[in-house]
């Protein structure tokens, strides 16, 4: 399955960022910095469907989805359009993604980010702050309950928000249990790749009141995103559909007067 060959990829990779810096150091710089104000969840959190707006080359589904990939002209774009929010991918070898990446878009985009990785260790939370992200990923299938809850914990120390993914029922009573507040169906399944919409609408009397519901993947048209919306998602997270968008303004405003 790919993804159990990406968390064993991260734990490489977190591995390899130790030998550089430890984990001890990594944790006195993020601790050194301004306690976050949890804002990618606040941003997320009102009346409106909010969009998360995804900066991604390739993915493990479609291979190269954009072969120019001038990211920091879609930083802007995303920005000029008002996105709520922007997720970056750091992770390099199936979304040739990098943390440089993530660093460049960060110094563009004003909006609440998420660094989007695959997150099997505390270091990559330490590791996210240092480099501007607002929020993590949790994904329930990489992570039981009790280690959700744990990494909750340290970003709430930090400020920063969690986004915990779910793709059944049990992973969303996993992170219930864990105390999320922010939690992501994910509509894409993750072993064969196939995209079901249904999923976001099954799972989303799962979630308790309060929390913030996020539908994630399989957005290909302002129709799906009106569709998300009378499930109840707060918000939506949308990445190939912009990234293939030649006018990125244009499209993200049709998905969202397509919400309303």
């Amino acid at each position: 399955m790919i993804l159990d060959e990406l968390a064993a990829f991260a734990r490489k990779r977190v591995a390899a960022d130790q030998a550089k810096t430890p984990l001890a150091d990594i944790k006195a710089q993020a601790e050194a910095m301004p306690k976050g104000d949890f804002r990618f969840e606040k941003a997320l959190a009102g009346k409106d469907c909010a969009f998360i707006c995804e900066v991604k080359k390739a993915s493990p589904s479609k291979g190269v989805i954009d072969p120019v990939f001038d990211f920091e002209a879609i930083a802007r774009s995303y920005e000029d359009a008002g996105a709520n929010c922007v997720s970056c991918l750091t992770e390099p070898n199936w979304f040739l993604g990098s943390d440089e990446i993530f660093k460049k878009v960060r110094k563009i985009v004003t909006r609440p980010m998420i660094r989007k990785d695959f997150t099997v260790d505390e270091y990559q939370i330490y590791q996210a702050k240092v480099l501007g992200a607002d929020a993590v990923l949790l994904i329930c299938t990489l992570l039981d309950t009790e280690t959700i809850r744990d990494y909750i914990g340290i970003c709430d120390k930090l400020g920063m928000s969690a986004l915990v993914e779910t793709h059944d029922a049990q992973e969303m009573q996993s992170a219930v249990q864990a105390g999320a507040r922010l939690i992501g169906v994910n509509n894409r399944n993750l072993k064969d790749f196939t995209v079901d919409l249904g999923n976001a609408a099954k799972l989303r009397n799962g979630t308790p009141k309060g929390t913030v519901f996020v539908a994630e993947s399989g957005v290909s048209s302002p129709e799906d995103a009106a569709a998300l919306r009378r499930t109840g998602a707060d918000a939506i997270l949308v990445g190939e559909y912009l990234m293939r968008a030649a006018d990125k303004k244009q499209a993200l405003h049709a998905l969202r007067e397509a919400a309303k």
